[in-house]
């Protein structure tokens, strides 16, 4: 198979998972420019794909790149423009510091670091408590339980605990690991017969950094081994910290003594920003990243973007492309013009069609597809997570949501909403669909 053709596949398999939409935006300027000993060079226009990539969807070049050849590749970027030399600079310290890391088995995201995380009233208590774990790590609030919606900055906070003590402690063991990937390595350990080999590994951990601690609901034998974990490293005083999108108490499926554990340190939340923080991340990240933006521009966008702070991020990102390729002074116009899907100048209600649209569009597939009477896997499946979402988002009754498809009655609705809730309740990548597809609605 040839370069191309293996990216065209690569591509492909993208868009399937992202949308059209941010396909077309991100995914389909960039280039494959060399392909050999399972070593990729991308180019990307400038360092704004590269950072939005690589902030947004991580592992996806990987993945798709493993599905296409059969084995894992390491991927390079290339930037087309011609960089700034403190730019160059930036990125040089960046990437040696995450070498320097990768070297002792240690990866975490450079970026995120005490320093580069903004403070503000909603986040300030998270903060303070993730700086005290970073200073005296095993002894003050073990475990520290971090929670809050996507995208405020959790994992941010605890990869920079892993940062500061990957500075000053040189010996330190430290593990950062999501919930899917413990649960994949526990399910190979015990298929391959290594389940010891992986015990050894994370109990003799020094810091275990553990996101998205809601996804281990109903896997049971996956929430024993962690259970066992969390108490070898909290007798050794090693120290734990997980984060979640709700607070321990109100995560079903997982056995009471698990639960007892994650809240047995210090539980702290972290809010929605408000608008002054908004301000200031705005203006941080856009020095960073030697973005122009006039006081009201960041005024305009911090009192439009409504969204998170992750997604704060992303329209910088997008405006930073545009001012890179284009040479363009960012204005309020320009701004609302490039970021017209999210910035809104009036709450609209979100209507079933629109929920429509939008589930169709990922799913590849017609909204007509959806209201006719096909009941095929390829159009059932888009069908009940549409009348799932329009149940959660509006309030039409089942019966409007029912004639919204084609004139299905309540029963069917009721039946589809019970269908999606069973596939999340044991489906994390499911899971992430529906709360991506529902973000880009609010949105």
């Amino acid at each position: 198979m040839g370069s191309g053709d293996l990216w065209e596949r690569c591509l492909s398999l993208i868009e399937k998972r992202v949308g059209t939409h941010v396909f077309e935006l991100w995914f389909k300027p960039v280039k494959l420019i060399q392909f050999k000993d399972q070593n990729a060079l991308l180019e990307v226009p400038n360092r704004f794909f590269k950072e939005w990539i690589e902030d947004y969807y991580p592992n996806i070049i990987n993945e798709v790149m493993h599905e296409v050849t059969g084995s894992n590749t390491n991927i390079k970027y290339k930037v087309a423009e011609k960089e700034a030399d403190e730019i160059k600079k930036m990125d040089a310290r960046l990437e040696s510091r995450r070498q320097r890391l990768a070297n002792k088995g240690i990866y975490l995201n450079p970026k995120y670091t005490f320093d580069s995380f903004v403070t503000g009233q909603s986040n300030q208590v998270a903060f303070a408590s993730a700086k005290a774990v970073a200073e005296s790590p095993g002894i003050t609030y073990n475990p520290l339980f971090i929670y809050g919606g996507v995208g405020l900055g959790k994992t941010h906070l605890i990869t920079a605990i892993g940062n500061y003590v990957a500075d000053r402690r040189k010996d330190f063991n430290i593990l950062y690991v999501s919930s899917e990937q413990f649960t994949n390595e526990f399910v190979s350990a015990m298929r391959h017969q290594k389940a010891e080999e992986m015990k050894n590994r994370y109990r003799s951990l020094d810091i275990l950094l553990l996101d998205d601690a809601q996804f281990f609901a109903g896997k049971n034998a996956t929430q024993d081994e962690l259970f066992h974990t969390i108490n070898a490293l909290y007798e050794r005083q090693k120290q734990i910290v997980l984060t979640s999108d709700r607070p321990p108490k109100d995560i079903k499926d997982i056995t009471d003594r698990l639960r007892s554990r994650f809240g047995m340190g210090l539980t702290v939340d972290i809010q929605p920003p408000e608008l002054e923080l908004k301000m200031a991340i705005i203006q941080k990240k856009a020095a960073a990243d030697r973005l122009y933006l006039s006081d009201e521009v960041v005024e305009f966008l911090a009192t439009k973007i409504k969204s998170n702070i992750r997604d704060i991020e992303g329209c910088l990102i997008r405006l930073g492309a545009h001012s890179a390729l284009t040479r363009e002074t960012i204005t309020i116009q320009l701004a609302r013009d490039l970021l017209k899907d999210i910035i809104v100048d009036e709450v609209r209600p979100i209507t079933i069609e629109q929920i429509q649209k939008t589930v169709a569009e990922a799913f590849g597939i017609k909204c007509q597809d959806m209201k006719s009477k096909k009941r095929t896997k390829e159009i059932a499946i888009p069908r009940q997570v549409a009348m799932y979402i329009s149940k959660r988002l509006t309030d039409s009754s089942l019966s409007d949501i029912g004639k919204c498809f084609g004139g299905k009655d309540h029963a069917t609705v009721i039946y589809s909403c019970r269908q999606v809730e069973e596939r999340l309740s044991v489906d994390d990548d499911f899971n992430r669909l529906i709360e991506s597809l529902i973000n880009r609605i609010k949105q």
